[in-house]
């Protein structure tokens, strides 16, 4: 059964950690936004006395830097590979980097070479690297800092690095924001798909009517699943069906209603609408 789970940031990981299990989340991804800003992802004992403590277990660990342009990042993406296996996890989420104001195109021999690196670590391991779909304000012929943000860009990721070990991080709100029928991709990626962040999006059709989408208006604002414009039954369905057998993971910090002194209840209420979808979902029969 997919298990759900939540993000917890790493500066708020032994402080907020007993109020994310008191929800009754199943497990938690540790979250770093750019670095691991001096979190000691080398003090595994500590860590894993937190989570028994707090009666909850790890399912991966995300650090969303950009290694190709960044020797910092590629560091502390190697930091996370070598100690995360003894933190319980079996896949570890980051960018495909990019080369800042590049193409996607110009950065793949950079992007061959270090994940190239990256995965032979991650398979002593035995961890998934799994690349989030984010475009980080960036598209085709001007990047930021993820160049796996779309269909076209993972396959010619993928031709570069054809390898089981690496793989998607997917969630439907970036895939929203370029208008792609996020049920339509699953159905093709899942195959790919290692690890589901648990993040919706609503797009203002009216509004986007009427400016379009270079306005730099907000058009579409990132929801807590429940309160977007995918159906997360359909999420459960297809994920069920292909077999998946990773956790969805809620990412808050977004949802423009429940943010600030109303996150964790964003979340409350995120959790209890997907433990419903998944109730109501097909089922694979159990051997």
């Amino acid at each position: 059964m997919i298990k759900i789970g939540t993000c917890v940031k790493g500066n708020e990981f032994y402080t907020n950690l007993s109020s994310v299990a008191e929800i009754g989340f199943e497990s938690i991804q540790l979250y770093f936004p750019a670095s691991l800003n001096g979190f000691n992802i080398e003090n595994q004992q500590e860590i894993i006395d937190h989570l028994k403590r707090n009666g909850i277990k790890m399912n991966s660990i995300g650090l969303y830097c950009n290694p190709l342009q960044n020797s910092s990042s590629r560091e502390e993406i190697i930091k996370c590979l070598k100690n995360g296996a003894k933190l319980g996890i079996d896949v570890f989420s980051t960018f495909a980097g990019a080369i800042e104001n590049g193409t996607v195109d110009g950065a793949l021999p950079l992007f061959k070479k270090y994940f190239s690196e990256f995965l032979e670590i991650a398979k002593d391991h035995n961890i998934k690297i799994a690349i989030e779909n984010y475009p980080a304000y960036g598209f085709w012929y001007n990047t930021r800092s993820n160049i796996g943000f779309c269909p076209r860009a993972w396959e010619m990721m993928f031709n570069e690095i054809d390898d089981e070990y690496l793989g998607l991080e997917w969630e439907p709100s970036h895939q929203i924001d370029q208008f792609i029928d996020p049920i339509k991709q699953l159905k093709k990626w899942a195959h790919k798909i290692v690890h589901v962040h648990g993040k919706d999006c609503h797009v203002d059709k009216e509004l986007l009517a009427e400016v379009g989408t270079l306005s730099c208006l907000n058009y579409s604002s990132h929801r807590f699943p429940g309160f977007g414009d995918t159906n997360w039954i359909d999420v459960f369905n297809t994920l069920n069906r292909k077999e998946y057998q990773g956790s969805i993971t809620i990412e808050g910090y977004h949802d423009p209603i429940y943010c600030n002194e109303k996150e964790l209840e964003g979340q409350k209420l995120a959790f209890e609408y997907l433990k419903q979808c998944r109730a109501s979902a097909y089922q694979p029969a159990v051997p």
